[in-house]
């Protein structure tokens, strides 16, 4: 791209963007147009919108109405494209038993009904006794099992209209500004964020980056990832790096690459024009220059710069000596002692006071080591020397760092031998018995204490003004990573909570293969109070008196779906864990796409399997194991269901996954995750006082305000900000 170039002349580049400012704002950039009476359109858009559960907003449908009638048809057929998209309404959703969730027959009475079959072909019946010969007879390979038996039009001729009822979904799409400055604010918010964006998020900003490097710019791009991204655009701009470590050029190394700015996946480095590599050793050597210590960095990561230097070829560049180094760190003929290695050094000597000492000089590295320090320090005085460093350097510290250290703490067990749950950045989840030393109690009071204090301190930034509360956003967790969630319409961070309001629940998934044949499994675990298994549903368990399985798809080359209905009311136990398992096939990172979601509806509502306006959730699945859990259905008191999102991965086997095979595995850690407390809206709201208002669903106030809840309102007073889902990373204090 030519700098200074202009994209709004482009009609493809501003539809590109439109999608972007809908999926994470659910505001519809302003369309631009001659004037005329577009009422007509604007409503027909608006009946269309709310047949997959939106809704065009008072302020936006007032807009359209005075626009000419071709703008609005032209406004509505991509927004509607973009909004099928998040529900999950883009592709058709078969089921295998055409009636589901009626007519699902009992398991025995549907496999003997398909050994019946087989047998009474005479083709089928020959192959099949040629393979009993052998003393087995395989049933998923039975003729007709995994293989839509209908098409979808036959399947949807057999449902009835759905029935609309006052719990169905309404989301609102609200009126935005011109698309130049939604794009703008776009881009500075996700360039700008202060914890780590998923897989989706960085592509994104990539697509916004195109645009935007070369105009506005967020004060700070605090996250690595989101400054390699940047970088890349700036690059071919022939604008200044953002560089201040030599890992920055790593990264934007394999950004030029495509490859995982993250350095979670090795990256297999392109050959680079000249002038790139120029850039980035000329970068490098100004880094190193400038502080010789971040050689150090270079120990973290010796086998990709290696492979870089492969092809930078830095010898080619005597100019820059100090770039040089860096490759020669990473081939061991420079040494370059790490900070850690020195702090490790003086722990093993017992030396805490010099620890502390060095630490206080990489705040974020101190507050993250405050658990080693408390457990390592053998008196009250040394105790005493670590929280008081911790105070010193508490307003050099991230928010992030912050809350994360705070909700560590408030996990902190009294006993040892309690499970630890942990999680990569990957969502890959473990659990391990807990044998590290206590920390005195008066210890972590008074950490937490300061903790508190601090967010407390960096709040009016965040939250201006009066503060207006949705209680019912209250137990929604704070995203201190963009990993601990995944991409959707209404997807909530890890550890949130919220409540489940129907009688009918009916989860999905989708799954489109990309080559080879791919098998995925809904499924559906029963665990009790104490996390113990008491059934499942699944292609093994079709009908239980909780609910039924639509039937097994084993191939999806034009893409499959599959379902699992439960009465609430019938549902034993306290849990209810959806997972999807990989049977065999590519994984949920190879194939096209794959999704996750859930509906909720009335005893008394049809309709077909899957119905947009009756989803509650619809989650990308994209992770590294082969046992996907999305969330966790909870009971509360009484009739009351909650759901609490997991975003977790479990290894698994490479092929012939099943919900029994897992279900020990998965009750530990749902019990760990369950039962682990984390930061949620709450806890900031708290600490904010009497400035806080808890919304009665109904009045606003007659001046701005601050609102944080899960939906924006309308009629919110001029000057208002609103804090939801799509932009809760703001909560979280620079």
């Amino acid at each position: 791209m030519r700098r200074g170039r202009s994209f709004w002349d482009d009609s493809g580049m501003v539809r590109s963007l439109e999608p972007l400012v809908v999926r994470h704002t659910l505001r519809v950039p302003a369309p631009k147009g001659p004037a005329g009476d577009g009422g007509v359109a604007a409503r027909r858009f608006d009946a269309a919108l709310m047949s997959v559960g939106f809704k065009l907003s008072a302020d936006l449908l007032e807009h359209l109405s005075g626009l000419a009638a071709g703008t609005v048809i032209d406004t509505a057929a991509h927004t509607l494209r973009t909004v099928r998209g998040m529900v999950g309404d883009h592709v058709q959703h078969n089921a295998y038993f055409i009636d589901f969730p009626d007519n699902v027959p009992d398991t025995f009475e549907f496999w003997m009904g398909l050994v019946a079959k087989t047998f009474a072909d005479d083709v089928h019946r020959t192959r099949a006794e040629t393979r009993l010969s052998s003393g087995v007879l395989n049933l998923l390979a039975l003729p007709g099992y995994g293989e839509y038996q209908h098409t979808y039009t036959e399947m949807l001729a057999h449902h009835d209209e759905l029935i609309a009822a006052a719990g169905d979904r309404v989301t609102v799409l609200h009126l935005g500004g011109d698309l130049d400055a939604e794009a703008t604010a776009l881009y500075l918010a996700l360039a700008g964020s202060g914890t780590p964006l998923g897989e989706d998020g960085l592509r994104d900003l990539a697509v916004l980056a195109e645009h935007r490097a070369d105009g506005p710019q967020p004060d700070t791009i605090p996250v690595r990832e989101n400054r390699a991204v940047v970088n890349r655009v700036r690059l071919d701009l022939g604008a200044d790096l953002l560089l201040d470590t030599v890992t920055d050029v790593l990264r934007l190394a394999c950004a030029l690459s495509g490859g995982d700015v993250t350095l979670q996946e090795p990256t297999r480095f392109a050959n680079l024009p000249r002038r790139v590599r120029r850039a980035l050793l000329a970068g490098l050597d100004a880094v190193v220059a400038a502080d010789p210590a971040k050689l150090a960095d270079v120990n973290a990561h010796r086998e990709p710069w290696k492979r870089l230097g492969e092809r930078l070829h830095p010898h080619e560049y005597p100019r820059w000596p100090h770039a040089a180094d860096v490759f020669a760190v990473a081939r061991g003929e420079k040494t370059a002692r790490t900070f850690d290695s020195r702090v490790e050094e003086l722990l093993a000597e017992g030396d805490v006071a010099g620890a502390v000492t060095l630490l206080e000089n990489a705040p974020g590295r101190l507050y993250r080591a405050l658990d080693r320090l408390l457990r390592t320090a053998s008196t009250r005085d040394e105790r005493d020397l670590v929280l008081t460093a911790a105070e010193r350097v508490a307003d050099r510290v991230s928010g992030r760092v912050v809350l994360s250290v705070r909700e560590h703490f408030q996990n902190r067990a009294a006993e040892t031998g309690v499970t630890r749950v942990f999680t990569n950045r990957l969502g890959r989840a473990w659990t391990t018995p807990d044998h590290r030393l206590t920390v005195p109690y008066a210890a972590v009071e008074r950490l937490n204490a300061l903790l508190d204090a601090e967010t407390a301190r960096r709040l009016p930034g965040v939250l201006p003004g009066p503060v207006l509360v949705d209680p019912a956003v209250l137990d929604v967790a704070l995203p201190l990573s963009g990993k601990a969630a995944g991409t959707g319409l209404g997807v909530l961070p890890r550890g949130s909570a919220a409540e489940v309001e129907g009688e009918l629940l009916r989860f999905f998934v989708h799954w489109r293969q990309t080559g080879a044949r791919t098998d995925y499994d809904l499924s559906a675990l029963l665990l009790d109070e104490d996390y113990g298994a008491l059934g499942w549903l699944d292609y093994t368990a079709l009908t239980s008196a909780e609910g039924e399985h639509s039937g097994d798809i084993t191939d999806a080359p034009d893409g499959a779906s599959e379902f699992i209905n439960l009465r609430l009311g019938a549902v034993r136990g306290a849990f209810v864990v959806p997972q999807v398992n990989i049977f065999a096939g590519e994984g949920f990172e190879e194939v096209a796409e794959s999704f996750f979601g859930y509906m909720l509806r009335d005893a008394e509502q049809k309709g077909r399997p899957f119905e947009p306006r009756t989803v509650r959730t619809k989650s990308e699945l994209r992770g590294p194991g082969r046992v996907a859990l999305p969330l966790v259905f909870m009971r509360g008191d009484g009739d009351d269901w909650y759901v609490k999102w997991l975003h977790l991965y479990l290894r698994g086997l490479p092929w012939g996954n099943q919900v029994s095979g897992h279900r020990l595995t998965v009750g530990r850690l749902v019990r760990a995750v369950v039962r682990r407390r984390h930061l949620t809206v709450r806890y900031l709201t708290g600490l904010l006082g009497d400035r806080v208002t808890l919304w009665d669903g109904r009045s606003l106030p007659g001046g701005p305000v601050t609102f944080v809840g899960l939906e924006r309102p309308g009629g919110l007073p001029d000057g208002s900000r609103a804090i939801t889902p799509e932009n809760l990373r703001d909560l979280v204090p620079a």
